[in-house]
């Protein structure tokens, strides 16, 4: 495993870090309900591979995420970097309307009151005294910057975490949060946004300005939720409400497309023994030298697999080739 600093902070982070999105089951997720004992064993996994960021937040599975954390994580909470979110809440006490899931109204509150409340209530269900990141999980313009930077830089000040960071944002925002910051923290010390060899508009236009704060970009989607680890998973079938049934790549043009990327990529998988998966994750890695990956892992074969990318040193010539692949397919914009 490798390892990078967090921003400009002291906290080494794995390259690979472990999303838990999927841990949350419900609606989104409908293939597998995940218990305590699995995400132990998901922990055991991380640990034996060197993976030691955690990522999770509120909403997954509206609290059963973070729960589920909770329990794995008890006696071993200093062996882990663990971040989670804020802004999404579904405690009916304003912000913004974001979406209802599960009996559930989600509403996105970047208020100084709400975004402390939900840092409580993500160390109670994780039964922690700190968090190590928090994530601004959906940039809202609806109320000010400061008043948010503020509510981050009090709970630095008590304690209750160490950094912070930006999703679902634009690189303006990026500008607009690290203007507001004080001296009480170097600000926001990485940006969680989509990108894949699928969609990589986004974080190219990202980087530059990652760069000129020293800032982590960790991209979510590297595995378009698992369109990319092959051709079999093309012929799975997902409920209506699975984030899977969802996203561009269920459609036939877009199928096409991947099969015939992948009867392409396959030499090079062969040439670097390894997966379509670790492949595509890779190749991600040559995108910008501060990038970190956050796979969406339930099994512990899956880890193993994803810890084998760091391994793989593409050429400039495959790297050009499998891009060409699936240029034909890309999308620009994404909402997941």
């Amino acid at each position: 495993m490798r390892y990078q600093k967090l921003g400009n902070t002291d906290i080494d982070v794995s390259v690979v870090s472990l999303g838990a999105w999927a841990l949350g089951g419900g609606s989104v997720w409908t293939d597998k309900d995940s218990t305590a004992e699995e995400a132990k064993r998901l922990l055991d996994a991380c640990r034996e591979h060197g993976i030691n960021y955690i990522d999770t937040a509120p909403v997954y599975g509206t609290g059963v995420s973070e729960e589920l954390l909770g329990e794995a994580l008890k006696g071993r909470r200093s062996d882990f970097i663990l971040q989670s979110k804020c802004s999404l809440n579904w405690r009916n006490e304003g912000g913004n309307f974001h979406y209802e899931r599960d009996g559930y109204t989600v509403n996105n509150d970047t208020r100084a009151a709400a975004v402390k409340k939900d840092v409580e209530d993500s160390l109670r269900r994780m039964q922690t005294d700190y968090l190590d990141s928090v994530i601004v999980h959906y940039v809202c313009k609806s109320f000010p910057v400061e008043e948010t930077v503020g509510a981050l830089e009090d709970l630095i000040k008590e304690g209750k975490i160490r950094t912070y960071g930006l999703s679902n944002s634009q690189p303006a925002d990026l500008d607009e949060y690290k203007l507001a910051g004080t001296k009480v923290s170097d600000g926001v010390s990485l940006v969680q946004e989509f990108f894949s060899i699928l969609s990589p508009f986004h974080g190219r236009e990202y980087f530059d300005t990652c760069k000129k704060y020293n800032t982590v970009f960790q991209t979510y989607g590297v595995l378009e939720e698992g369109f990319l680890t092959g051709p079999e998973f093309l012929e799975r079938q997902f409920k209506k409400t699975d984030i899977r049934s969802r996203i561009p790549w269920v459609g036939e043009e877009y199928k096409a497309g991947l099969r015939a990327a992948f009867e392409k990529w396959a030499p090079i998988c062969a040439a670097h023994n390894c997966s379509f998966a670790a492949l595509c994750e890779a190749w991600a890695l040559t995108q910008y030298d501060r990038m970190n990956l956050l796979v969406g892992m339930r099994k512990t074969k899956n880890v193993e697999d994803t810890a084998k990318c760091l391994d793989i040193k593409l050429s400039a010539d495959e790297i050009s080739f499998m891009e060409e692949a699936v240029k034909s397919i890309q999308v620009e914009v994404l909402d997941k």
